[in-house]
């Protein structure tokens, strides 16, 4: 960084274009070291604002903690269907329990010519709710709604809970680099983060072994509704898409031992559109694929406490740049979204 960019709040510096999503290795921040960490919080700051979408490794989490789940989410979506439909959502509440292929209609909200999204999945949330008023009088409405925990396979619920803590705890570092790069205290957004209502969503694609119709698609460009989404990706055919801002889809390459992140809706709000929530999508897999072009993608979609207000930032904003988006809450964030996801049931 120059010393004129050094002058300018981060979250305002100008984009450059980008034809890749980089891995960046988040472990000099973690371990706290001064230059490391630097140099981490600017290169976040950065493809925050040319694309929103990286890669990270470093982490800390080991690899047996996605692969224990990627082999068990397999081994439920190979469950015969009437088994899998024990388990099925209840009605009026969208992130639990399983949903059946043809349901949901990803990326309607953008584009209501969409036909049903090809995928089917599965969805858990807050785990253990304590027993007080806050997570159950109205306003908190469904986001705090039951688990729904299959009795097979073996070990599947042991694994989603395991994997559904680490992500919290990635989460809750990646909004630590985030308050950083937007010239915030680390613990920002702690405090609007600290009874969030996330959702750990398994996405199964399944292999089409004949030509969708039209209007299908596996996930239809979208983009997601809370501040962040960490997701891990399999290497198979039909893959995750985003848009850069020059209107380029570019491939998301499956990397080994990392975990993809972007920005999410609330976030793009919360900066006044300096960070990027970047359209994606996952693309229908090439018809020779036949059987091998099966996907199961793992999306953790972080999102703030029900009552945490997103508006702007005051590194955001400034005489010339007032607030673009009026405040709204992160619970009418989510109703908003649910309207068109799940208008199909």
């Amino acid at each position: 960084m120059n010393v004129e960019q050094a002058r300018i709040p981060s979250s305002i510096l100008p984009h450059r274009p980008v034809d890749a999503v980089p891995v960046i290795d988040i472990a000099p921040f973690i371990a706290g070291d001064p230059v490391g960490r630097a140099a981490v919080i600017e290169e976040v700051g950065q493809i925050c604002r040319d694309i929103g979408f990286f890669m990270v490794s470093g982490h800390g989490l080991p690899d047996s903690l996605s692969d224990d789940v990627y082999r068990l989410s397999l081994e439920f979506f190979d469950l015969p269907d009437s088994e899998k439909l024990k388990f099925e959502r209840p009605p009026g509440v969208f992130n639990r329990g399983y949903q059946p292929f043809r349901t949901r209609a990803v990326g309607r909200s953008l584009d209501p010519t969409l036909g049903p999204s090809l995928h089917d999945s599965f969805a858990i949330g807050m785990l253990d709710v304590p027993p007080n008023s806050y997570f159950s009088n109205p306003a908190a409405g469904n986001n705090f709604a039951p688990n729904i925990w299959p009795d097979r396979p073996a070990d599947f619920e042991k694994a989603l809970r395991a994997y559904y803590a680490g992500m919290s705890a990635l989460a809750a570092t990646i909004l630590r680099i985030f308050a950083a790069a937007l010239d915030l205290p680390d613990d920002f957004f702690e405090s609007k983060t600290d009874k969030h209502i996330s959702t750990l969503r398994l996405t199964h694609y399944p292999a089409l072994m004949s030509a969708p119709n039209a209007g299908e698609e596996r996930s239809g460009a979208h983009t997601d509704t809370g501040a962040l989404t960490i997701l891990r990706i399999d290497d198979a055919p039909g893959g995750l898409q985003v848009c850069s801002r020059e209107g380029k889809w570019i491939n998301v390459p499956y990397v080994p031992g990392t975990f993809v992140i972007n920005i999410a809706d609330m976030m793009m709000a919360w900066t006044n559109d300096a960070w990027i929530s970047t359209l994606h999508r996952v693309v229908n897999p090439p018809s020779a694929a036949g059987d091998t072009g099966r996907r199961l993608s793992m999306p953790f979609f972080f999102q703030p406490n029900y009552d945490a207000v997103i508006s702007c930032i005051e590194s955001c904003m400034g005489p010339d740049n007032p607030p673009r988006h009026p405040p709204m809450t992160s619970g009418d964030y989510r109703k908003r979204r649910e309207a068109t996801t799940y208008s199909l049931s």
